[in-house]
């Protein structure tokens, strides 16, 4: 403990990854000692917004995990900081909104560019939407790098979830815009200068109305992501008969149901963790610090 308040007396406010790093700490020993000092301040950048697990009862967890939030989005100091850690707190505010603002326009202009440069243009905008969602759409994207679960290639940081909802687009164009967008997929990975992950499905309005039940967790899952996600080019008219029928179904309702849960997760999962003594199964506290797949399925 004495470490952690001499390196923040002599550096100032720290992220949570910058303070383990300085320290040589194990992630979740130098969380526990943050969050149980009455030393040290935490301030948490951002928001806290829900995921949908299979491995979690009800399904329901908050992202980012408690180890990815105080890594990437705490900002850590001493009581006798407070304008500094404010200062901090401003500077990576700003820095995860301009990664989640590029990586968007970087979403919008390759869709924009793939689609207008396509011989059936015309039809593809008037049937086909394209929503982003993931956690560019919350202000929380990173750029930590991590490898694409695929081939193992490093990525920077979130992916481009794009999802792609159509209305009387004729199957051989499904097909044409499908192979398209999964070239410029493996282009965008490969590349050295871009080395992004762009995640997409393309679905009708008929299968979304179909997801709209909400029974299946996979259709929960598709629901949540349409719930959240933003328009990004295409069809305005598509885009908005599923605002509606997200009205209909009720799905913001019963997304805000399962986020309470979630957060009831939260607050069991932080104590815990801060609770729990030396003899308690490593490997069951670490199912609770952090999630084995961070990454969230589209379906």
């Amino acid at each position: 403990m004495d470490d952690l308040i001499g390196i923040l007396g002599n550096r100032g406010p720290l992220t949570g990854k910058e303070l383990a790093i300085e320290t040589g700490m194990d992630t979740f020993a130098a969380w526990k000692s943050c969050t149980n000092s009455r030393h040290i301040v935490t301030c948490i950048v951002g928001k806290r917004y829900l995921r949908l697990d299979m491995k979690v009862d009800g399904y329901a967890r908050l992202s980012p995990s408690i180890m990815r939030e105080f890594l990437n989005y705490t900002i850590v100091g001493l009581k006798g900081q407070k304008v500094a850690i404010a200062a901090r707190t401003v500077q990576v505010e700003k820095e995860i909104a301009a990664i989640s603002k590029r990586k968007i326009k970087l979403a919008r202009d390759t869709i924009r560019r793939l689609v207008e440069s396509h011989q059936e243009r015309a039809s593809i905008i008037n049937k086909a939407c394209f929503i982003i969602a993931g956690d560019v759409v919350f202000d929380m994207a990173h750029a930590e790098p991590r490898p694409e679960a695929s081939t193992g290639e490093l990525v920077r940081g979130s992916d481009l979830d794009i999802i792609i909802v159509t209305e009387g687009l004729p199957d051989q164009l499904h097909k044409s815009l499908d192979s398209v967008i999964y070239k410029e997929k493996y282009n965008l990975l490969m590349n050295p200068a871009s080395k992004e992950e762009l995640d997409y499905i393309i679905k009708d309005l008929a299968a979304v109305d179909e997801q709209f039940h909400f029974t299946a967790f996979k259709a929960m899952v598709a629901s949540k992501i349409l719930d959240e996600g933003q328009y990004l080019y295409g069809s305005r008219s598509i885009y908005n008969q599923i605002r509606q029928m997200l009205i209909s179904y009720k799905i913001s309702e019963k997304i805000c149901l399962l986020e309470r849960k979630a957060r009831r997760n939260r607050i069991e999962a932080e104590r815990s963790l801060l609770s729990a003594s030396e003899t308690t199964d490593h490997d069951q506290l670490m199912a609770l610090f952090y999630t084995t797949e961070e990454k969230e399925e589209i379906f």
